[in-house]
């Protein structure tokens, strides 16, 4: 059983910085490539950042220049460090192994973490 634990979000002002964990257990790392979503009141959730097993890197454009996502595979964890945070980057913020190209993802959601950037 696959566990997902993010951790990291906070209130924060416009402007401000945050940097996102996930924890996860098992094997998963050398598998698949690993995301970070994030959910807004009223909207689908939506995958903002991608890391592949090599390193890769991509980025939703509505973040892209903001943000970084990392991944550290002896401590099976993932990070996503946020900068110039806006009010609309407010969401839960949850991560999640990547299935396939589309951004689905692999196993169940964990809690997630919430963001809030407001004045």
């Amino acid at each position: 059983q696959v566990q997902l634990v993010e951790s990291g979000g906070a209130s924060v002002q416009p402007g401000g910085s945050l940097r996102l964990s996930c924890a996860t257990s098992g094997d998963i790392f050398s598998i698949y490539a690993m995301g970070w979503y994030r959910q807004a009141p009223g909207k689908q959730r939506e995958l903002v950042a991608g890391i592949t097993t090599g390193g890769s890197t991509k980025y939703a454009d509505s973040m892209k220049g903001r943000i970084t996502i990392s991944r550290d595979n002896a401590k099976n964890t993932v990070y996503l460090q946020m900068n110039s945070l806006k009010p609309e980057d407010s969401a839960v913020y949850y991560c999640n192994a990547i299935r396939d190209y589309t951004g689905s993802p692999v196993f169940n959601w964990g809690q997630g973490t919430q963001v809030t950037v407001s004045s």
